[in-house]
């Protein structure tokens, strides 16, 4: 892929032709007026992932031309990334670049940063790490002031932490997310807090319980959980959940549940047509909730026939889309029993054509 052209001269008139693409893709819906909220115009990214190139004992990050594994631009510079992330990401490779063991069959680095200045590298090579690259390794960490992970096939070497503590300013609450190395985690931290604060105004007077679909590592369910009385929220991935229910416990939010489920296992719990041993084990019965609101944010393929059919049993509906077209196809169907009566487009990804969007709907 190619780096966008990060150009703050141009951000306003490349997020204004958004909105109107928008506008025109979602016309055959009564949309209220809709809310933009702009993203920084450099420095926007806390992850980011680059490949490394080799020329005999040289290396250096490259972006592949689309569609070559071979045509590629060498990186040297990188304006789109947190200031945390370009102050290492140079003077990194200048010292691996001396050191053989280090250097070598290494394929990939990732970078996962916070707000408040945490930093973890991932280093990925195709060759076995063994505890000889820990002993070279070490000088990075100090040097750097970073978590550092070696990755190969099969094997995980950590020096610190694999995760990153995120500090998220809500309104008038900061809240602490454990954001676990190769793992998703919302990648533009500023726009992501104000998705939050438009979720959290949206609900406000929802009343009732939430069930969050797709929750991850929580990051809406903590800053929801204080406008609902009781929150069940569901997520496959084990490392999503176990942060989740860090994360609850860090922030000390004790109206919370999150449980290891699809989308579908919930809906068939919730229907009585199978019984779940890990319902069972947390003690918890579906039946004793009032669930007003139904949260989901969910991947790129958007929401699959049967959960749209659960979706739409709850009064209301919070949708947060990263594809305007899937959402266009889920929202054929949930307006035959809702109505849209918020509507947000949040520029997560600036100086390119991706926007994720936000959605409210009650029942008509």
């Amino acid at each position: 892929m190619a780096l966008p052209n990060v150009d703050p001269s141009i951000y306003d008139a490349q997020l204004s032709e958004k909105q109107a693409q928008i506008v025109q893709q979602f016309a055959e819906f009564t949309l209220p007026d809709i809310e933009v909220f702009e993203s920084e115009r450099t420095a926007y990214r806390q992850r980011a992932e680059f490949r490394v190139w080799h020329e005999g004992d040289d290396l250096y990050y490259v972006m592949f031309t689309p569609g070559s594994k071979r045509e590629h631009q060498q990186l040297t510079s990188c304006p789109m990334v947190s200031e945390r992330i370009q102050a290492v990401m140079f003077e990194l490779l200048d010292s691996i670049r001396s050191n053989e063991l280090l250097r070598r069959r290494l394929f990939q680095v990732d970078f996962l940063s916070t707000l408040s200045g945490e930093l973890v590298v991932s280093m990925l090579y195709h060759k076995a790490l063994d505890e000889s690259w820990l002993e070279e390794a070490a000088f990075l960490r100090e040097k750097f002031n970073i978590n550092l992970i070696g990755r190969s096939r099969k094997t995980k070497l950590v020096l610190g932490d694999d995760f990153a503590v995120e500090k998220m300013q809500v309104n008038d609450r900061e809240l602490l997310y454990k954001q676990v190395e190769n793992s998703f985690t919302q990648p533009n931290a500023g726009v992501c807090q104000h998705m939050l604060e438009w979720a959290v105004d949206i609900t406000k007077d929802a009343g009732g319980d939430l069930v969050e679909l797709y929750c991850g590592n929580g990051n809406f369910t903590l800053a929801l959980a204080q406008n609902f009385r009781s929150v069940v929220a569901t997520e496959i991935a084990k490392v999503s959940v176990r942060a989740a229910e860090y994360n609850i416990d860090v922030n000390k939010i004790d109206n919370v549940q999150v449980l290891r489920m699809s989308s579908e296992e919930f809906s068939q719990a919730l229907q009585g047509v199978r019984e779940f041993r890990r319902l069972k084990e947390k003690n918890i019965d579906l039946n004793s909730f009032n669930f007003s609101t139904v949260l989901v944010d969910p991947p790129r393929s958007g929401l699959d026939d049967e959960t749209v059919k659960q979706v739409t049993a709850y009064d209301n509906i919070v949708y947060v889309s990263c594809n305007p077209d899937t959402l266009v196809d889920n929202l054929r169907e949930l307006t035959k029993t809702h109505r849209i009566e918020r509507f947000a487009i949040f520029d997560q990804f600036p100086y390119t054509h991706h926007l994720e969007c936000g959605v409210y709907l009650t029942r008509i």
